[in-house]
């Protein structure tokens, strides 16, 4: 079968699983940029691609477009998709699957946390300039920072969260985002309070109540861009050597903050809302230094005589 019938067939099915418009974006664009490749080394057949060939696409990307390991990763797990279906719908053998013997690229762990002068200095810089400015954008924004850090939210879920999500009375909030999935995590006392102060302000800003928490200036749903751009702006004014700005930052904060408290692993996990346990313990592995200091505390030997 040619490469891009298969590739037609593929998106087909993705979308009668009713994958997500952006899990199917990714895969369009992936396998846009393989079929590009494929020109290029004469391909057009998918029984003529080999484990070589995706080999020779993955040193391509990694060594003239400057891919990392995650995100070569990322495009190997799609191709892998991609030809396990073929293998599924009997268009290709198993045997004859390029994908099968082609291993992850091994990744360095790093995983970024603000320091707590880092998370003041951004706290101090919304608050001033709220009191100075009184935009609804700033105080939007500021709104924003305070829930990441205090839930551990992804950026989809910051972005799709709505007021009816939001109970203050349980102090609860519903989340809606990865695998678009509906998951509750509770918020504490000081959240509860920035966030009824924020819809106060809100709501006289629109002069209604808005059915999306943060919103843009016309009162509808902030897309991850926007989100995305308040991050870039933060990162030019704060100047933050060696750690990113963005929701994922925020949210490794969040956990990294949790387990220095003293939280145990499977509690984070359903905080943090992971399918699995396998990335909350990588957050073990890489704070467990951290975390002596909890042990040293809490061990259950110190008050045994032996």
């Amino acid at each position: 079968m040619l490469f891009k019938f298969a590739v037609k067939d593929f998106i087909d099915d993705r979308e009668f699983k009713n994958l997500s418009p952006k899990t199917i974006e990714g895969y369009k664009l992936g396998l846009r940029k393989f079929q590009d490749f494929l020109t290029d080394e004469e391909i057009v057949d998918v029984e003529e691609v080999t484990a070589g060939v995706v080999k020779r696409y993955l040193l391509d990307l990694k060594n003239n477009r400057s891919n990392n390991p995650t995100s070569l990763n990322t495009k190997l797990k799609n191709l892998k998709a991609f030809f396990n279906y073929l293998v599924q719908e009997e268009i290709i053998e198993e045997k004859g699957n390029p994908t099968k013997k082609v291993e992850y690229v091994k990744e360095d762990i790093k995983i970024e946390v603000f320091t707590d002068s880092q998370i003041k200095q951004m706290i101090t810089y919304f608050q001033r300039t709220m009191s100075r400015d009184k935009t609804f954008f700033a105080y939007r924004d500021y709104a924003i920072i305070v829930t990441l850090l205090g839930t551990g939210m992804r950026l989809g879920e910051i972005c799709n969260l709505q007021w009816r999500h939001v109970d203050f009375e349980n102090l609860t909030i519903t989340t809606y985002g990865k695998k678009r999935e509906y998951s509750s995590v509770p918020i504490t006392d000081k959240l509860k309070k920035e966030l009824r102060e924020f819809k106060i302000y809100q709501t006289k800003c629109f002069g209604k109540e808005t059915e999306y928490v943060f919103t843009n200036q016309t009162g509808g749903r902030l897309s991850e861009n926007a989100v995305q751009n308040v991050f870039k702006r933060l990162k030019t004014i704060m100047n933050f050597k060696g750690v990113r700005v963005s929701a994922h930052t925020f949210r490794h904060t969040f956990a990294h903050r949790c387990l220095m408290a003293g939280m145990d692993v499977f509690t984070l996990q359903r905080m943090l809302r992971h399918s699995k346990i396998d990335m909350t313990q990588r957050y073990l592995a890489l704070w467990g230094t951290a975390l002596k200091e909890q042990n040293d505390k809490f061990n259950p030997l110190n008050n045994l005589n032996i």
